[in-house]
C-alpha cells in the first residue's frame, strides 16, 4: 500500500504561556481527511490557516485516491480506519483531532469510536451515522462515470465539475496528461468503497466516541435536521454543532475562511495539554 499526505508544520513558536510563566501547552496536530473521490489538496487554504494558527497539519490522500494507491485490493472502512492509525503512528501524531468531509468525515467517525484514547476530538464536516443508500451509491457512481475525459482544459473541467471555487477543488485534483486532464482514481473503486456504507447505519459507533465532536454542515448539505437532533440526543455532552448558510456538500471549498474560523474557535476550547515529553 502507498500513501501519500501534505505535512505542513506548526508556523512558528505557536505554544501559549500564560503570565505568570506556568508549563507551556502545545496544539494538537490535525489530520484531514477528503471526501469521495477527492484529494488532500482540497484542504491547502484552510491547512495553511490552520498551520498559522500553531498546529502541525496533514492531509492524507486516502487509499484510492491523489497520489495513494489508485487500486487498492481492500476498500473497507476498516481498512480507512487502518491508514489513519498508521499515519498517526508513522508520523508520531500525538492525540491528533480527526477533521474530515463527508466520506473521510465517516472514517473519522469510525476511527474516533473505536480509538478514542488515541485523539483529542473530531470534526466532522457533512457527515453522520446514517447509512448510505443503494441509489445514492448508483447516482454517484453514474455521476463519476459521465465525466467526459479527458477534460481538454482546465477550463472544461472546472465548468463541468460545478464552476466556482467548487469547481476548482475538484480540478486540482485532475491529473495532467499529453492528451488532457484525468482523474486520479477508479469509479469503480469509488463506489465500491461507498458501498459498504449501504449495510448498516453507524449509529452504535456513534454513540461510542468518548472525545469532543464538532458537526459542521451546509445550510443546503446532505446531513438532514432529523439526522443531527438524533446525534446531539445521543451525545448531548460531547457534540458542538454549527451550519454554514449559503454552503452545500463542499462547504469547504465554497467558504473555507468561514470553515476555518469555525474549527478553530472548537479547537480553543478544547482541553490544552502539556508537550510531550519525548
Amino acid at each position: 500500500m502507498r500513501l501519500s499526505l501534505r505535512d505542513w508544520s506548526a508556523e512558528g513558536t505557536k505554544n501559549t504561556e500564560d503570565t505568570e510563566g506556568a508549563e507551556a501547552t502545545t496544539r494538537p496536530p490535525l489530520l484531514l481527511l477528503h471526501g469521495l473521490a477527492g484529494h488532500a489538496g482540497e484542504w491547502d487554504v484552510i491547512a495553511r490557516r490552520l498551520r498559522a494558527d500553531g498546529h502541525r497539519v496533514v492531509a492524507l490522500d486516502q487509499r484510492g485516491h491523489g497520489a495513494s494507491e489508485r487500486r487498492p485490493r481492500d476498500v473497507s472502512r476498516e481498512a480507512y480506519i487502518a491508514d489513519i492509525l498508521f499515519v498517526i503512528e508513522e508520523l508520531g501524531l500525538e492525540r491528533p483531532v480527526l477533521i474530515g468531509q463527508s466520506y473521510g468525515a465517516h472514517a473519522a467517525l469510525l476511527a474516533a469510536a473505536a480509538h478514542s484514547a488515541l485523539l483529542s476530538a473530531a470534526v466532522l464536516v457533512e457527515a453522520g451515522p446514517a447509512r448510505t443508500t443503494p441509489g445514492t451509491v448508483a447516482e454517484v457512481g453514474g455521476w463519476l462515470r459521465a465525466w467526459p475525459v479527458p477534460f481538454p482544459t482546465r477550463e472544461a473541467a472546472v465548468a463541468h465539475l460545478g464552476g466556482g471555487p467548487v469547481g476548482e477543488g475538484w480540478a486540482d485534483g485532475l491529473e495532467v496528461r499529453a492528451d488532457g486532464l484525468w482523474p486520479r482514481f477508479d469509479p469503480e473503486v469509488m463506489t465500491a468503497a461507498l458501498a459498504e456504507n449501504t449495510g448498516r447505519d453507524r449509529w452504535e459507533e456513534w454513540a461510542a466516541i468518548a472525545v469532543p465532536v464538532l458537526a459542521v454542515l451546509g445550510r443546503h448539505g446532505i446531513v438532514p435536521a432529523e439526522e443531527y437532533e438524533r446525534m446531539a440526543g445521543r451525545q448531548p455532552a460531547r457534540l458542538y454543532g454549527s451550519g454554514v448558510p449559503g454552503t452545500g456538500h463542499d462547504l469547504h471549498l465554497e467558504r473555507p475562511e468561514v470553515l476555518h474560523a469555525v474549527i478553530a474557535d472548537f479547537l480553543s476550547g478544547l482541553p490544552s495539554r502539556p508537550p510531550s515529553a519525548r
